[in-house]
């Protein structure tokens, strides 16, 4: 039988129904609208110089073009996944799209900075109702484990390739359109999706939500946001007092939304959604693993760059080589958990390969193009192997009726990993730039790379190419340091993963 406000489908036999073409048709349907959230991201990179030159924005303006939407889509993940459960996931995800499309349409045609900045922040709306309402109909449409855990690897490919297309794609369109292409090519599969979505997807709720607790969407708010722009800030900028002071406040408000879950008659994240069983290890694994992703892309970018001197669009497309790996990883990770190895199994090597894939990026040099990549692609394809099995995990493990919560905290602390990741990591590798570079250099060289590359440009011939030189050189050894760091770290979660994940029952599924 089938109940509307249910996740789960049942046969004849009160075994789960096996999903057929209309699913799985649904399921690339619901691919779009998320490849292009992710894609989101990282879309502005290379339309910054054609935005600056048509719209003029301040300085301050255009980190608020780029930082709004992640901030939002952060702030609000929570409160829109307890959203989906109560007024229903379908419901949630069509609003969301349509708020996406008219978000996109006007951050097309914007005619001044703070119209753009306004769009980019109701894209970050829109983005948050769309990441949770799909995970949780990809568990309504998908009851069989093992047909679910397949989906789930898709959707987890599609995440992270999702963020490296989105550069690609913004550095063709811009070079062949104006900038504002690169927000027109979401409205095909919003459309598609506002289309298609009544009438093939299943609705999903909570039957019993009760009252929604309003005074908790500030207080999420509160803990999520100063967080996140504090380590956001601190690779750039430094443990800055003012950066610090937001990881406090941050860290003050995460205590005050913990208690008052605690305490509301019906809390927008139920404490009890933490005593199901390996829920609390996935969510804290997830945050490891995208602190491992997120840790290693602050330097990889900047590598083909600067160190290789190669265009932004064609850093960008060699980039691409190591998504290869990542399209395949979630679902031969699937493959493994349904021929009958245990889940903690294929996590820890998920994790184990991740360590790898830093020990390879710790032999690099200042001529190593294959060498990084290969690094890069070997740790994508260890992160989407333990994403997709925790993702799998947490969800199967969640009440039915908690779909939606459950997605948004997983989203939510995959969103704190990578910013973590990116201000450990990226702190450990400027600390070792800063060492290894010369005293007599500039205040600007020893501060960055970028700096001495600006520096060196404008030193006669031998001066310039030392200095270039040891600009290089130095930062690559901060990134050989860091990632000796991000291999320990994954190395240690490969080992708390078996310890925590090898006596689950879903490692059986």
């Amino acid at each position: 039988m089938t109940d509307p406000t249910s996740t789960l489908t049942l046969g004849a036999q009160g075994a789960p129904v096996r999903a057929g073409r209309r699913e799985w048709t649904a399921l690339g349907v619901l691919m779009l609208p998320l490849l292009l959230v992710s894609m989101d991201v990282s879309v502005l990179y290379f339309a910054t110089p054609a935005i600056s030159a048509d719209l003029r924005p301040t300085g301050t303006q255009q980190l608020w073009i780029f930082d709004i939407y992640g901030f939002v889509l952060a702030g609000l993940l929570m409160t829109m996944g307890s959203l989906g459960d109560r007024l229903g996931s379908r419901r949630l995800l069509l609003c969301g799209a349509a708020a996406f499309g008219a978000a996109s349409l006007l951050a097309a045609y914007a005619d001044s900075a703070e119209t753009l900045i306004a769009a980019r922040a109701v894209l970050g709306v829109g983005g948050a109702t769309l990441m949770p309402s799909t995970m949780a109909l990809v568990r309504t449409m998908f009851t069989d484990p093992a047909q679910r855990a397949k989906a789930i690897g898709l959707w987890s490919g599609v995440m992270t390739g999702g963020i490296a297309l989105g550069s690609v794609l913004s550095g063709i369109l811009v070079e062949h359109f104006w900038w504002g292409s690169v927000f027109l090519v979401n409205l095909p599969a919003m459309a598609l999706l506002l289309v298609l979505g009544p009438v093939l997807l299943p609705e999903s709720r909570n039957p019993a939500p009760g009252r929604f607790d309003w005074p908790s969407i500030p207080l999420s708010m509160a803990a999520v946001l100063p967080v996140v722009y504090g380590l956001k800030e601190i690779p750039s900028a430094g443990w800055h007092p003012r950066y610090v002071a937001a990881l406090a406040v941050g860290l003050l408000f995460a205590a005050l939304f913990t208690r008052r879950q605690r305490t509301a008659a019906a809390p927008l994240i139920p404490p009890a959604l933490f005593r199901v069983p390996a829920f609390t290890p996935a969510l804290l694994l997830t945050l490891v693993c995208a602190f491992g992703m997120m840790g290693s892309a602050i330097f990889t970018t900047q590598y083909l760059q600067s160190v290789l001197g190669k265009s932004p669009l064609a850093a960008a497309l060699w980039s691409l080589l190591p998504s290869v790996l990542i399209g395949i990883a979630g679902p031969v990770a699937a493959g493994l958990v349904q021929r009958g190895v245990h889940r903690g199994y294929v996590v820890t090597a998920g994790f184990s390969t991740g360590a790898a894939g830093y020990a390879l990026l710790a032999l690099a040099g200042t001529d190593s193009l294959w060498l990084v990549l290969a690094a890069a692609g070997v740790l994508a394809s260890g992160v989407v192997m333990v994403m997709s099995q925790l993702a799998d995990l947490a969800m199967s493990g969640a009440p039915v009726e908690r779909a939606g919560t459950a997605s948004a905290l997983l989203e939510t602390g995959t969103e704190f990993g990578g910013a973590l990741g990116m201000a450990v990591l990226g702190s450990i590798g400027t600390a070792l730039y800063r060492h290894e570079m010369p005293a007599g250099a500039s205040a600007q060289a020893r501060e960055t790379l970028g700096g001495a590359l600006a520096d060196a440009s404008r030193l006669p011939g031998p001066a310039g190419g030392s200095l270039l030189a040891t600009a290089r050189e130095a930062f690559t050894s901060g990134m050989r340091g860091a990632a000796i760091a991000g291999a320990v770290l994954l190395a240690v979660a490969a080992l708390a993963a078996g310890a925590t994940l090898r006596k689950s029952r879903a490692g059986h599924e």
